[in-house]
């Protein structure tokens, strides 16, 4: 509890008033993008076929790293460094929906597997996968699902000693699911990752989580084809 609300609180039970205290925390970070998303809201025809690419600190950095990827497509991101699929799921509303997307690509799970929030359980990270691909289809937003990217560690829990085991296991439940119910995947594993550990190629990370700009170059070529062609197809069904 803040200062503040310390004060606030010791005020009202002095005066023994009634009232509600604020929330201290935006556990989700909904405020991060409302600015950005309200300037969306207000020129929906500044982004045409506009993709939102949601996701942790994977893709919290990309914009930024290379942001052209971004300007010259119609993209944009909505990445929250050290985000769970939990916090993903309260947000997408005001980082997704609201923007009125063509599509969304759903990048997550790696923090889950760290446990940022919460004791790892792979049934309820899938469920907040799933969760959000139907928001999203339900409200004619086109699905992209992507893998978890390869990692054997995660440098900031090196007491989670099974992370390649998990990714692996989400990743294909993640997979079976998007060819299910026929919404698009990104694969960006299998040519990123090095080895029988399951351990991204360090030519493409340096921490053994984040990519490099070498690794998003890859994750771009392997991205780009599929979010075109899912644009297509949405553009064809008009």
């Amino acid at each position: 509890m803040t200062i503040l609300n310390k004060t606030i609180l010791a005020l009202a039970m002095a005066s023994c008033a009634a009232f509600t205290v604020k929330a201290e925390d935006d556990w989700a970070n909904i405020g991060r993008y409302a600015a950005d998303n309200r300037a969306i809201i207000e020129n929906p025809d500044s982004l045409p076929n506009l993709v939102v690419f949601l996701g942790n600190s994977i893709t919290d950095y990309w914009p930024g790293i290379h942001p052209e990827f971004f300007a010259d497509n119609n993209f944009v991101g909505r990445g929250i460094g050290g985000q769970t699929t939990y916090q993903f799921l309260v947000r997408f509303r005001n980082d997704v929906v609201a923007l009125n997307p063509a599509a969304v690509v759903i990048n997550g799970g790696i923090n889950d597997i760290a446990q940022n929030n919460y004791v790892y359980n792979e049934d309820i990270t899938f469920g907040n996968l799933v969760s959000m691909a139907e928001i999203a289809n339900a409200n004619g937003i086109k699905v992209i699902m992507t893998s978890v990217l390869p990692s054997n560690r995660c440098y900031w829990r090196l007491d989670i000693t099974d992370v390649a085991p998990k990714v692996a296991s989400l990743n294909a439940r993640i997979k079976e699911y998007a060819k299910k119910h026929g919404y698009a995947y990104i694969d960006y594993f299998t040519p990123m990752v090095l080895g029988d550990e399951g351990a991204i190629n360090p030519a493409y990370s340096s921490d053994g989580v984040h990519p490099s700009p070498e690794g998003y170059t890859v994750m771009e070529q392997i991205a780009l084809p599929v979010i075109q062609s899912t644009l297509k197809k949405k553009s064809q069904k008009k």
